[in-house]
């Protein structure tokens, strides 16, 4: 009997340790880094399992408020979180990214899911393989836990509607948009549903969400990281990034992704001695919230030992922001994603669901924008064929003429708000879409940039700063926005979605 009792209380006191651990990975994931998660498993304060089944908790209970999640992978997510398990048991080592969970946007492949770019006509599109990118994640030890909603074919930065999933609210106040097109993983990240997360940014599909969520969002030196196995939009501007809720997170996240590592550049006092210039033409006719928060952003930067210029001679830099640099490929890459070997979808041509009516009436717009293109040939709005970033006359003197005003001044980066008014409403959508700087100057020169919380306007709608460099900078952005945000702490979590308690 006493052995019995013994044994009884023995059970007993496991069951109470595990619950605790349960308990604890609760709290533990909310607004959680790379850093933290890793340092809390070493500790024994929980497992990997605890870390993973902690996330999907959270999805199951809150995403059918913001609706950001398309297909689960909770399966194969717990499989992986038993591996690691297993593999810390025996001191085996680990990736870099061991018991990291992410949200993956519904336009990159994942073996066994669909990939539908928002589009009901791709449901039935089931990529032999995972994404290249998805990969790489993968073999660091990332865990996949689900995909996210987005705009549909990524056509809109303006919301996060697709005929695939519906519409995506910003985590932050249901009434607002998240923006477009990775809303789905911005509110996501925002919520904690995972610890990372990946969009695809055209014009502003990972800076613009991020910085209506609260979010570090980096746009890379176009080129550099692998968009194999992705849906594109136009693939002569198209760039996947890392989406997060901390610099560090993103610098670990592109790294991982294929990028260099620049941790090492990742310093509290990296703004001392940089010079910085703000683009007028992008901090003017700004909501006065927003143009508040700029002032405070650039005081911050000058606290912090940068040297930040209020004027910047760009030439013709009013004429570039409005040219129409844009190249009419989106069929064209479309149906070659389309008819690549092992692919299932049922159509091959996008222009197959607009003729079937299967398309949400926001995108109407891109839809006439498209039309022109064709399955073998990529056009510009003139007609001219288009391609290659490189070969573009039009975007290269953008280019050209934006790097030329840093060279003369000695510009570490141009700043600008990432948005000049706040994330719109739901139900203005449209109407309120005003301000997006993301589209302007990054896109059509292929230059890296990166979105950093810069605080709340409105009370609780997350506004973000964007700093631009030039080419392969992407280091030194890294090392700038990470000063700012250290000095600055603006980021906090998402006032709806508290710990749940197991």
């Amino acid at each position: 009997m006493r052995r019995l009792f013994i044994g009884v209380v023995s059970l007993s006191l496991l069951g109470a340790c595990g619950q605790k651990m349960v308990n604890d990975a609760q709290s533990a994931v909310i607004e959680a880094t790379i850093d933290s998660v890793h340092a809390d498993i070493s500790n024994g304060k929980m497992k990997c399992t605890d870390v993973v089944n902690a996330y999907i908790d959270r999805i199951e209970t809150y995403d059918s408020k913001i609706n950001t999640i398309t297909y689960k992978n909770y399966d194969e997510a717990r499989a992986r979180a038993n591996l690691v398990d297993a593999a810390l048991a025996e001191g085996r080592a680990l990736p870099a990214l061991y018991c990291i969970p992410i949200l993956v946007k519904d336009n990159m492949d994942i073996k066994g899911f669909p990939t539908t770019a928002g589009s009901k006509m791709l449901i039935d599109n089931l990529p032999p393989d995972d994404a290249n990118i998805v990969a790489r994640l993968k073999d660091q030890g990332a865990i996949v836990l689900a995909k996210t909603n987005m705009a549909e074919w990524a056509f809109s930065p303006r919301r996060t509607k697709s005929t695939s999933a519906g519409i995506t609210k910003n985590a932050y106040n249901l009434n607002h948009v998240p923006a477009g097109s990775s809303g789905g993983t911005a509110s996501g990240i925002a919520a904690s549903f995972a610890l990372v997360g990946l969009g695809t940014d055209t014009g502003n599909s990972v800076r613009g969400p991020s910085s209506h969520l609260s979010l570090v969002g980096m746009r890379s030196t176009h080129g550099l990281l692998d968009l194999d196995g992705i849906i594109p939009l136009v693939l002569s501007a198209d760039v996947v990034g890392p989406m997060t809720r901390t610099v560090k997170d993103n610098v670990i996240m592109y790294a991982a992704m294929g990028g260099e590592n620049y941790a090492g550049q990742l310093n509290k006092n990296g703004l001392k001695g940089k010079r910085l210039a703000i683009v007028q033409d992008l901090s003017t006719d700004m909501d006065k919230d927003i143009a508040d928060l700029f002032e405070v952003a650039v005081n911050d930067l000058e606290a912090a030992g940068a040297t930040v210029f209020k004027t910047i001679n760009i030439k013709d830099i009013a004429a570039h922001i409005d040219a129409s640099w844009g190249c009419k490929s989106f069929r064209k890459d479309v149906h070659e994603y389309l008819t690549q070997p092992g692919m299932t979808a049922k159509i091959s041509d996008p222009y197959e669901a607009f003729e079937a009516g299967v398309y949400s009436d926001y995108t109407k717009g891109a839809w006439g924008y498209f039309e022109g293109g064709a399955l073998d040939v990529a056009t510009k709005s003139d007609g001219t064929i288009c391609g290659d970033l490189s070969k573009d006359v039009m975007r290269q003197n953008i280019k050209k003429d934006i790097l030329d005003a840093m060279e003369r001044e000695n510009i570490d980066a141009l700043i600008y708000p990432s948005w000049r008014y706040p994330a719109a409403r739901l139900d203005r959508a449209e109407e309120d879409y005003k301000g997006d700087n993301s589209q302007t100057l990054a896109p059509p020169t292929g230059l890296p940039a990166i979105t950093v919380p810069m605080g709340f306007s409105a009370g609780d709608l997350p506004a973000g700063l964007q700093m631009l460099g030039r080419p392969n900078s992407e280091g030194a952005l890294y090392g700038l926005a990470y000063a700012y945000e250290q000095a600055t702490k603006h980021r906090r979590a998402p006032s709806g979605f508290p710990a749940l308690n197991k």
